[in-house]
């Protein structure tokens, strides 16, 4: 069929050796007669092999060999070489061979192994087949291949074709490999698709190197046309060597088949991409295989697969398999290329990656990545994910996807590894995604990984890292909500937190005893073992003496008891063992005020959030009741009588028509039978206000909201004292005003749980004494600042008591304050000297900053800043914040007798809007603002930021994020009433702020009211919780105050009006701080979307035109202090970051703002900036080091190499930098003089930078062989304007100077600052500088020093 032309002729030279090689071998003698008689009846073929030893055989015995098949080689070629016929008795040995494997048995024979004969001993145990001994043979190999390949057509259907091709494998040599590739190509084309594998597969094996190439190209075409092949093809193009540049080509085709290949071929068709990558295409690869792999292709959705498993379906198992195996090979190359792993690592930190455009392998990707033994890959691995989760490119539900489809995959290890350092890290954002990890991994894996992610769980729990603790708590708690009897199977894992307790903060105690309640006590029975061990460990709590574990009882038993109530509701036993647990809790804690106090309140949040059984409800609700009467009001008389601290008198009543015959609240007394210590009182003050937030929630729960029958205590009277004594308090002794501080916390909280009480109510005799309750506290609070500053030391009561002692906090914070006015003040300064020019100001300098000290002094006596003592002030609930829908009261609007015009509308007053906007805004930092979970410190602090949100921790905060949102029309009424107030302020006092009208305290609270209400959408904006549609809502409130129909807009048009409403604002911004919070949220809005290019021109507008005004509060003096400069330093820092040509706006700044700074008095401020002042320098000095450090580290090994070929740039840039360093020391110089410490802290790191800058351009010199270019001069004290500074030392005798000057050294001036002057000439070069440019270089000296001195004068 494919018969090649046989060759009838050789080649005359090599016939000739061969005679000379027969006649040489006649000696071995001649054959007997008989034999040739024999010979002459068989073929040519039989006879060879029988004389070369190798036995023919029928049937389905195997050829036998007496000889080793090299011997049977070498006399095969000399019988032939010997015949007279050579060379044509090469065909008549060929021809005898085809007729001998007519015979399929023959055939057979002839292409399995040779077995040896067994007289013969010396010959080895294993022969090739006769016919791969025959292919050894040079002579033959052509002819016995291609009778192979015409003989193989004939046995397509069974396994002789395997065996074929076996024969040509790994020959010593092809005589003639381009033809035998031709012909296997051309067999390739026609046989089957089992044939075709095999042959395709064995080329490596059969062809030489060169015809590598050749083959590689025809198996790419091949693979284009024929799918079924992909597997064998590429099997054998990895297994070939190949040019790069065709290696590149193949792989290219290959890599656009990927989309088309089936799924069992997947894995090869990965694998021979990866293994053929080189270094310098690695990346590339990677991402088109990550673009073109689409694993959820390969993976059938929950449904189908569902139905599959029922049905046991095979093409399943194949599909998870085929993904398995393809994970396997990109784990090996990531494994064994570090290409690879670098590659993808790569790929993962790839800024251009769209949010929507990440895909199940990336994940994947990054497990294998983990799993490596490589650290750097570990590492990497995890800073990539890190990095995707923080950009949003990696969310929960492409997690989720991931965990469901590829289960099987068992890269377990790596992820409970990422998991918990996702946990633990300090970056909030990333936080939630390792919760993600660990819950779905719950879900998704079997038991044994549930038993692992639990105990994982429990030892971040046991960590004591707050975030970690919370974060963990939070999610077992989930587990067991979602997974209930799966989590029982592991309540014992959990209990063992049971002994870590001392770590956990109070709200951790709750969560973990609601915890377990709900593991011990739920339905499912299997983690009722529990139950006992609880209640053992809850009763030695109650028992203990201790109150931090006293604590830990009564948080426990409550716990327990809202778990017990839900499950057995109608169980008459369980109810009387809940009740009895109860009045163990009671009585175990009513000899303990705090103890008390905690209980009230568990019990209150118990009632709050659980439905209690009717009969434990009423049970509660009436004891509750009756106590409270009996131990706290008290019915008024004509007269208070009994011996007090100061004169008891009745204040604050709201009914005064009922005066007489009413009830009160008896404070005073209490207190002062509390201070005399006497053994017989049972009922403290300090369970007051708790107490009475217990009697409000049953009676809620009881009439379903309605207050009627405890209404009075909204407006009865307390019993407390005459506060004008306030005005008197330094004259009172310490006992006396810690007792005065006292009653007026107590006062204060009581008037908080009643605004906390009926803030709700609907009626407006209600809402009025609502009004008035908030403004009693707000002149109360004014009250206690004056107290509490003549009460230094003092220790206020408790009054959220699921915290922590925080004493130490507020005395170690009033103790600081007092340290820092000592130091400020208390300390000597040196006189200046009298012949300095400078001594004049320097005096009006120091006399204006003492009085400016005296002043803030006066500040801090007459009050003191109650955020300090935020934790001492009950909690306000998040419905009091609707009290901010009544509208604002300024005294713009009183009449003449200061009365509002229209009575029965309720109306805030500027004072209760900073009030309630202050709480508001503590609560959306602390909700709404992720903190970062840091580890505890060393020495461990006392102080719990999570004191005072006790009550907000209870709710979500997508919640609380909803409640600001419904709140949002009242605050713009307010934004815009302070708007309209400040406009008003300014047209009435022509333009300027402190005008003779302006109301200074009014002023003040307007101001802060503006500022806070900024803070407060910023909050809420910045801090949206991933809901889209919440995000609408509120910004459709914005852009509702400019446009109606705002619900019809999309999300651009809402930014975009909502962007221009609140840019309405700048014009009357009462302060830098309330303008850098509108820049603030003008560039949160931005950022939700829409044109953000627009946006950051405006915003970066409109911040320069805050820095470019003048600020004056309304008393007519300039801002400044601490928090002026740390606004200006964040509201610079926006400006420049939202400009479109920073350089340029620091030029315009440097070039234009500080010539006019220096020339300016020093009072006074830039023209052009009048933001930039004197104190700016301190930053200068703080920033200018930091400069200067990162050019040392950064810019000087740049200059190192580019001095040689860029000489004048290199000496352009130093010079001018020297400039630079030479206003620093300038500025160091004006700090001495001032004696200013804010100033001079920077000054020592500052001239050591300065100090390393100038050997560090002398080593650069050297590096390159030009240290004679180099001088150290002394550089002169100078100020500002460049004048010098006369010192001590210039007042000292020429000769003393001299001798200083000879014995000063560089490295150590304390009042010179060392110069470099670096001169290089242009045609100075490493090689040929010689002494005389020396010479020169060094004589310039005094020019350049009096150089300096006229530059620096200018």
């Amino acid at each position: 069929m494919m018969r090649k032309k046989r060759r009838t002729s050789v080649d005359k030279g090599e016939a000739t050796a061969i005679t000379t090689k027969a006649k040489k071998s006649r000696s071995t003698g001649r054959q007997p007669k008989g034999d040739v008689v024999e010979e002459a009846n068989q073929s040519v073929f039989a006879v060879f092999l029988r004389d070369a030893g190798v036995t023919l055989k029928q049937g389905g015995t195997s050829n036998e060999i007496a000889v080793d098949q090299i011997v049977f080689q070498k006399r095969i070629q000399q019988q032939l070489q010997k015949s007279p016929r050579y060379p044509g008795i090469i065909q008549e040995f060929i021809s005898g061979l085809e007729s001998h494997i007519e015979d399929p048995e023959r055939f057979r024979n002839c292409l399995l192994p040779c077995v040896p004969q067994l007289s013969d001993g010396d010959a080895s145990s294993f022969h090739e087949s006769l016919l791969r001994m025959l292919l050894a043979i040079e002579m033959l190999q052509t002819y016995i291949i291609n009778t192979l390949l015409e003989k193989l057509p004939e046995f397509m259907l069974d396994g002789i074709p395997r065996i074929i091709i076996n024969q040509l494998k790994w020959l010593d040599r092809v005589v003639d490999s381009k033809e035998l590739a031709v012909k296997l190509m051309e067999l390739v084309s026609v046989a089957p698709v089992e044939v075709q594998r095999d042959i395709i597969t064995s080329l490596p094996e059969i062809l030489e190197d060169s015809q590598h190439n050749d083959i590689a190209r025809q198996l790419n075409s091949l693979l284009q046309e024929n799918t079924q092949l992909t597997v064998p093809i590429l099997d054998a193009l990895s297994s070939l060597n190949l040019s790069s540049s065709l290696l590149t080509e193949v792989r290219e085709a290959v890599m656009s088949t990927l989309t088309a290949v089936q799924l069992e071929d997947l894995p090869v068709v990965v694998k021979f991409i990866l293994h053929s990558v080189s270094a310098s295409d690695a990346y590339e690869v990677v991402c088109n295989l990550r673009k073109k792999l689409e694993l959820e292709q390969c993976v059938l959705p929950p449904v189908l697969q569902a139905s599959q498993n029922r049905m046991k379906s095979k093409g399943a198992a194949l599909s998870q398999d085929s993904v398995t195996l393809t994970l396997d090979g990109i784990k090996s190359a990531v494994r064994f290329q570090k290409t690879i792993s670098e590659a993808w690592l790569k790929v993962g930190i790839n800024k251009k990656i769209k949010k929507n455009s990440c895909f199940v392998l990336d994940l994947l990707a990054l497990f294998i990545l983990h799993s490596t033994n490589a650290n750097q890959s570990r590492r990497g691995a995890e800073r990539v994910l890190k990095l995707k989760v923080r950009t949003g490119l990696i969310q929960e539900a492409l997690l989720q996807r991931t965990f469901r489809d590829y289960s099987q995959v068992g890269y377990f290890p790596s992820i409970l590894a990422l998991a918990q350092s996702l946990l633990r890290s300090t970056d909030p954002c990333v936080v939630p995604f390792g919760g993600h990890m660990y819950r779905h991994s719950f879900t998704a894996f079997d038991s044994y990984c549930q038993q692992e992610v639990v105990g994982s769980l429990v030892t971040h729990v046991c960590s004591g890292v707050n975030g970690e603790v919370d974060v963990a708590l939070e999610l077992l708690c989930g587990l067991v909500t979602e997974k209930p009897s799966e989590m029982s199977l592991y309540a014992v894992f959990v209990k063992g937190i049971l002994d870590y307790m001392d770590n956990l903060a109070p709200q951790q105690i709750r969560r973990l005893f609601h915890l377990l309640s709900r593991l011990a006590f739920g339905q499912q029975q299997q983690g009722a073992h529990i139950q006992d061990d609880m209640h053992i460990v809850i009763r030695k709590q109650l028992s203990s003496t201790v109150p931090k574990y006293k604590r830990i009882g009564i948080i426990g038993a409550v716990m327990i008891e809202t778990f017990r109530q839900v499950n057995n509701r109608n169980n008459k036993s369980k109810q009387s063992s809940v009740i009895a647990l109860l009045e163990l809790v009671k009585s175990s804690s009513e000899s303990t005020p705090d103890a008390a106090a905690l209980y009230y309140d568990e019990l209150a949040n118990l009632i709050l959030t659980s439905t209690l059984d009717p009969q434990v409800q009423e049970h509660i609700g009436k004891s509750v009741l009756d106590d409270f009467q009996d131990d706290f009001v008290v019915d008024l008389g004509p007269e208070i009588t009994g011996s007090f601290p100061f004169p008891a008198r009745v204040m604050y009543n709201l009914d005064e028509e009922e005066s007489q015959g009413g009830i009160a609240i008896n404070l005073l007394p209490l207190l002062a039978q509390e201070m005399l210590n006497k053994a017989e009182q049972r009922v403290s003050p300090l369970c007051l206000s708790p107490f009475f937030r217990l009697l409000r929630l049953c009676e809620e729960k009881q009439h379903q909201g309605n207050l009627e029958e405890i209404d009075a205590l909204l407006g009865c009277p307390l019993i407390l004292t005459d506060m004008d004594i306030v005005e008197k308090v330094e004259s009172l002794s310490k006992v006396e005003r810690e007792y005065l501080c006292t009653l007026l916390f107590h006062t204060i909280n009581w008037f908080r749980e009643v605004i906390n009480a009926f803030c709700s109510q609907k009626e407006t005799e209600m809402k009025m004494k609502v009004m008035t309750r908030l403004q009693n506290v707000t002149y109360l609070q004014t009250l206690l600042e004056k107290s509490l500053a003549g009460s230094p030391g003092y220790v206020p009561p408790v009054a959220n008591f699921d915290g922590e002692s925080t004493d130490g906090a507020v005395i170690g914070s009033i103790t600081a304050v007092n340290k820092t006015k000592k130091d400020g003040t208390g300390k000597k300064r040196k006189a200046p000297g009298k012949s300095s020019s400078e001594s004049s100001s320097q005096l009006d300098e120091t006399t204006d900053a003492d009085q400016s000290e005296k002043e803030k002094e006066k500040e801090v006596r007459q009050g003191v800043n109650l955020g300090a003592y935020r934790q001492f002030f009950r909690e306000l609930d998040m419905e009091v914040l609707s009290v901010l829908q009544c509208g604002l009261l300024s005294r713009t609007q009183l009449d003449s007798e200061l009365h509002t015009e229209v009575r029965e509308e309720v109306l805030l007053g500027p004072a209760e809007l900073v009030f309630l906007l202050e709480d508001m805004l503590r609560k959306l930092e602390f909700s709404l603002t992720a903190s970062p979970a840091k580890r505890a410190p060393f020495l461990k602090g006392r102080t719990d930021k999570s004191v005072g949100f006790s009550h907000l921790q209870q709710r979500s905060s997508k919640d609380i994020a909803s409640c600001c949102v419904q709140l949002l029309p009242a605050l713009c009424s307010h934004l815009e009433n302070c708007h309209n107030y400040f406009q008003t302020l300014l047209s009435e006092n022509n333009g300027v702020v402190d005008g003779p009208a302006t109301d200074v305290h009014e002023h003040q609270l307007m101001s802060s009211a503006y500022q806070l209400l900024v803070q407060v959408l910023n909050t809420t904006f910045s801090c949206q919780p991933g809901q889209r549609s919440l995000l609408k809502k509120a910004l459709g409130v914005l852009a509702g105050r400019l446009k109606e129909g705002g619900a019809e807009l999309t999300l651009e048009q809402l930014i975009k009006h909502s962007f221009e409403y609140l840019v309405n604002f700048r014009s009357t911004m009462p302060s830098l701080s309330t303008a850098l919070c509108l820049s603030q949220l003008l560039a949160t809005v931005s950022e939700k979307g829409g044109n953000s290019a627009a946006y950051r021109e405006q915003t970066a507008s409109l911040a320069k035109g805050f820095l470019s005004q003048s600020w004056v509060t309304a008393s007519g003096e300039k801002e400044r202090g601490n928090k002026f400069n740390e606004a200006l330093h964040a509201l610079l820092s926006i400006y420049l970051e939202l400009v479109d040509d920073v350089l340029k706006a620091v030029e315009e700044i440097a070039g234009e703002g500080i010539p006019e700074l220096l020339n300016a008095s020093k009072d006074e401020s830039s023209a052009s900036w009048p933001t930039l002042s004197r104190p700016v320098l301190n930053v200068c000095l703080k920033y200018g080091r930091l400069f200067l450090e990162s050019f040392l580290k950064l810019g000087m090994p740049l200059l190192d190499y580019s001095f040689k070929r860029h000489k004048m740039d290199v000496q352009s840039l130093l010079k001018t930098f020297q400039l630079s360093t030479r206003q620093l020391h300038h500025m160091c110089g004006h700090s001495k003089i001032h004696q200013d410490t804010s100033l001079t802290n920077h000054v020592p790191a500052l001239k050591k930078s300065l100090e390393l800058f100038v050997y560090r351009v002398k080593a650069m010199l050297i590096l390159n062989n030009c240290q004679e270019a180099f001088w150290i001069g002394n550089l002169k004290n100078r100020n500002l304007k460049g004048e010098e500074i006369l010192s001590q030392r210039s007042q000292a005798s020429d000769e003393e100077e001299e001798e200083e000057e000879r014995s000063m050294q560089p490295q150590g001036q304390s009042e010179d600052e060392v110069l470099f002057y670096l001169h290089v000439l242009a045609n100075l070069s490493a090689e040929d500088s010689d002494s005389e440019e020396s010479k020169e270089i060094t004589g310039r000296k005094e020019d350049m020093d009096q150089d300096d001195i006229t530059d620096d004068s200018e």
